[in-house]
């Protein structure tokens, strides 16, 4: 298992759609592995989707406090209600945006047998997944937001901070 380096915003390679995973390989198996390693290699880390290590693959490793989490070609069949809260990014370090995402989510995805599974998620966890995987779609939690704010105070950022990083906003159209 290997560490690597977190791509960080500016990068064009974030801004690529994941290619389906066509077989799991011990390839894919090791991505999985370095992902999970790259993850707890630092406190605080909740999510990490291949393409955040320049790996345009559909696989994500999770951690929200009750396990490790492994999605392969994941995809949401169902969503319900709205949840609003903070949600920051290892890409783009030192920020924090407000987001508003369903507060429960359906996905189904392989596991590393190849079988398919459902995971049901609420709360933080279905967060996270939404997050993880708009990172497979090229999507950044910049896109949704207008404002952002400091991670270590809390503060919203003045415009001349926040400017550079909204600039790279692509702007989501609100479902």
């Amino acid at each position: 298992m290997a560490k690597h380096k977190i791509i960080r915003l500016g990068d064009p390679v974030l801004r690529e759609v994941s290619r389906k995973v066509s077989m799991i390989t011990t390839h894919s198996e090791k991505i999985l592995d370095d992902l999970a390693h790259t993850i707890y290699a630092d406190r605080g880390r909740a999510g990490l989707s291949a393409i955040q290590i320049g790996i345009p693959k559909r696989l994500i490793v999770m951690d929200c406090g009750n396990g490790l989490i492994e999605l392969i070609n994941p995809r949401i069949i169902d969503k319900a209600g709205e949840q609003t809260g903070p949600e920051a990014c290892l890409s783009i370090p030192g920020v924090v945006g407000i987001i508003t995402r369903a507060a429960y989510v359906k996905v189904e995805t392989l596991n590393r047998r190849g079988e398919t599974v459902t995971i049901e998620a609420d709360n933080l966890l279905a967060r996270c997944i939404q997050h993880e995987l708009d990172h497979l779609e090229g999507i950044l939690f910049i896109d949704y937001v207008d404002e952002l704010y400091s991670a270590r105070s809390g503060k919203k950022l003045k415009p001349q901070d926040a400017h550079p990083i909204l600039l790279q906003r692509r702007l989501i159209q609100k479902k």
